[in-house]
């Protein structure tokens, strides 16, 4: 079942803050990464290669979960949960767009013969994290 993002969960998702991506290794060990992240409505987007083991545990069990810190304020942070949809992206626009949002410039150019994929994760629960930044003044 789908469900809607929460305002904060657009937020993190929006900003220029890094995602932990868990799937499920074949043995049921969890394998993390650390990924750029975009959103397009309630999905959020990352890419990744053919190649890599988060792409082969997803195309094996589509469960996965993502982990979003505040990077201006990390005892901020939203946990979703969900199922995940591989889509080829041979024009390789993904990785353009998260390089822009993260760098401000386009990614160097790759090899004609890697394959990339679009990883659309629908959220089916939010959780989140949000306490008072332990730095920040009563006056700020």
């Amino acid at each position: 079942m789908t469900i809607a993002l929460t305002d904060e969960a657009r937020r993190l998702l929006d900003g220029k803050n890094f995602a932990t991506v868990a799937t499920i290794e074949a043995d049921g060990r969890p394998q993390t990464s650390v990924v750029w992240i975009d959103r397009e409505g309630e999905a959020i987007l990352f890419s990744s290669l053919t190649n890599r083991r988060k792409v082969r545990n997803l195309a094996r069990d589509p469960r996965i979960g993502l982990t979003v810190f505040d990077s201006a304020n990390p005892y901020r942070s939203v946990d979703i949960q969900g199922t995940a949809e591989l889509i080829e992206d041979p024009d390789k626009a993904l990785p353009v767009r998260l390089s822009q949002k993260y760098l401000g410039e386009n990614p160097p150019p790759e090899p004609e013969n890697l394959r990339r994929f679009i990883v659309r994760v629908t959220p089916e629960r939010i959780t989140g994290f949000s306490v008072p930044d332990p730095g920040a003044s009563a006056t700020d």
